[in-house]
């Protein structure tokens, strides 16, 4: 069985962090390159592991910022001082699903290239099951006031 490694990351300004835990090796891991125009202006990629971890953490007070488009089932949280995105993530059935930006994990150099997705082509509902299936589940939020989301 492999090791858990655990990644850390954040957006440029260093107010919000993250880190990636994955016992999956790192150069096995192709970040997807979503191809809608909101990520492809962010330049993102993302990275998950259904059997991972994911945490996000608000290090200075009022630096999370959340924004959905599309379908609107999937929210973006970004950096409100540096405005990079720095994962995805989505609510279903009481639990949060999420993706972190391989852009922001700190190196990001050794995952494999990026593929690309497309999840505008999909139904709502199609969209749901695809990221139950490949994103972490239970998502830890943690913002700088303390509370959990």
């Amino acid at each position: 069985m492999a090791e858990t490694q655990v990644l850390r990351g954040s957006c440029h300004c260093g107010q919000l962090g993250l880190e990636f835990s994955t016992a999956r090796e790192i150069t096995g891991i192709s970040p997807r390159a979503c191809d809608c125009s909101f990520c492809q202006m962010h330049g993102a990629a993302y990275v998950s592991d259904p059997a991972g971890r994911l945490s996000v953490f608000e290090n200075e007070a009022g630096a999370l910022r959340f924004y959905r488009q599309g379908s609107k089932r999937a929210q973006f949280l970004l950096c409100a001082n540096c405005g990079v995105l720095v994962a995805v993530v989505m609510e279903e059935a009481g639990r949060l699903y999420g993706a972190a930006n391989a852009a922001c994990i700190d190196g990001r150099q050794a995952f494999a290239a990026p593929v690309p997705v497309s999840p505008q082509l999909l139904g709502p509902d199609e969209k749901v099951s695809r990221w139950q299936q490949a994103w972490v589940a239970d998502v830890l939020v943690v913002k700088a006031d303390a509370s959990v989301n």
